[in-house]
């Protein structure tokens, strides 16, 4: 049930960056379809990959005091919208690293404030 609640999160943190951020854009037809795909690998390589990218860039991360990890969570989001094209068929597009940046961001701050209202976190 906390799969099915975190993917359900990052479907709605993927929704807002798709209508906020420019550059961030769903081609093709049903785009619920393929934001909910999209969050679906998002959300499996945050639980697998990403504590491993983590550990792996924490020297650098504590040089730049954390803002390093916003690098980290730009570099996740591209890999699951690689991803989620190769294997789904999505058509999610990320135009530029600045728009990818900033979707990362917007990702962030939606799951976070959404996590704390349904209490995902718990």
């Amino acid at each position: 049930m906390n799969f099915i609640l975190r993917w359900i999160v990052t479907a709605v943190a993927v929704a807002a960056a798709v209508w906020l951020v420019p550059g961030i854009d769903v081609l093709g037809g049903d785009s619920w379809a393929s934001i909910a795909l999209l969050a679906l690998v998002l959300a499996l390589i945050n639980m697998s990959l990403k504590p491993i990218l983590q550990v792996l860039s924490l020297p650098v991360t504590v040089l730049t005091l954390g803002l390093f990890y916003l690098v980290v969570n730009t570099a996740v989001l591209y890999l699951s919208a690689w991803l989620a094209n190769g294997l789904f068929n999505v058509g999610f597009e990320i135009a530029t690293f600045g728009s990818g940046f900033v979707a990362a961001i917007v990702i962030s701050i939606v799951s976070g404030i959404v996590n704390g209202i349904v209490g995902g976190n718990d």
